[in-house]
């Protein structure tokens, strides 16, 4: 869709790493931001709402498109409870929401609802592309839920296009900086194997991409938001301690990685998904970082100033 001064984008998980992102370029382009939030709104483009419970189709009323990313963290242990946390948090809250656009009177032009190349599991060196089909596990069951929770948006007419993200790179949040300490002392290693692949994107070029999903009506389903060059996990940790000018002399063993993360060991930190931005590409869409090193350089370097 083009923006105009009338144009209005709900966003939920505005406080998150990607919401943080994608407000300011919103409104960069002319769209007017209204936030879901779950305390007490501060203002008039804030909307409560519990993602357990069922939103009012009035409050979606004059909304032209919704972008939809809150979700529980699934950095930690997986105990029962936080794993109920993970999947309700997503697959209720984006149920509600597409039931409550479906049975609006003025329905929106699209929703963008987040989803995670964890829908494809451990998959060794296979090629993914959004046609590929989802693995097993956990997170790929959550995620596997998650996407079908957009159903009834998409099926009353509303284009629905469910982003699955890789590991985002960025300098204010994410794994990025947890990262940087122990490899600054020179102690940073790969993890496991090191043999697993890493598909990840720059925030820059995953903004980018969730504008160009917006505006291009073509580009609907699941769409992979993951850069053009994916990465072994050791190649990862080279380049890193490379940039940082330091050696990469502390690679923790797979054994080590389960013992402090548990199931999400195997599902997140250890599995491998060589994912391609098939329909991104094929849409035109252009990387600003293709290349790992150069986007850890502008990274590090927007970071430190």
């Amino acid at each position: 869709m083009t923006p105009s001064s009338s144009a209005r984008v709900l966003l939920s998980g505005a406080s998150g790493l990607i919401g943080r992102a994608l407000v300011p370029a919103l409104k960069a382009q002319g769209f007017e931001v209204t936030r879901l939030v779950r305390g007490t709104p501060s203002g008039d483009d804030q909307i409560r709402w519990d993602p357990t419970q069922p939103v009012s189709p009035a409050t979606l009323s004059g909304i032209d498109c919704i972008i939809h990313l809150a979700g529980e963290s699934v950095v930690g242990r997986w105990t029962e409870g936080k794993k109920a946390a993970i999947r309700n948090s997503r697959v209720q809250g984006t149920r509600q929401l597409a039931l409550a656009l479906a049975q609006a009177t003025r329905r929106p032009r699209v929703l963008i609802s987040a989803s995670a190349i964890g829908y494809y599991g451990d998959r060794a060196d296979e090629i993914l592309r959004e046609e590929s089909l989802p693995g097993r596990g956990f997170l790929a069951e959550v995620c596997r839920d998650w996407e079908a929770a957009s159903a009834p948006a998409s099926d009353s007419g509303i284009r629905t296009a469910q982003i699955r993200i890789g590991v985002v790179l960025s300098s204010s949040g994410g794994a990025l900086p947890k990262m940087l300490p122990p490899f600054r002392l020179g102690l940073g290693g790969k993890l496991g194997s090191g043999q697993q692949w890493m598909s990840w994107i720059h925030i820059q070029d995953l903004v980018a991409a969730v504008l160009q999903i917006l505006g291009n009506d073509a580009l609907r389903g699941p769409i992979n938001l993951v850069g053009r060059e994916p990465v072994r996990n050791a190649d990862f940790t080279r380049t890193l301690a490379s940039v940082l000018s330091r050696p990469a002399l502390g690679p923790v063993p797979g054994f080590a990685v389960r013992l402090l993360f548990g199931q999400m060991a195997d599902e997140v930190l250890l599995a491998s998904q060589r994912v391609e931005p098939a329909k991104l590409m094929a849409g035109g869409f252009v990387f600003q970082y293709s290349d790992l090193r150069r986007a850890l350089e502008s990274l590090l370097e927007a970071g430190s100033s």
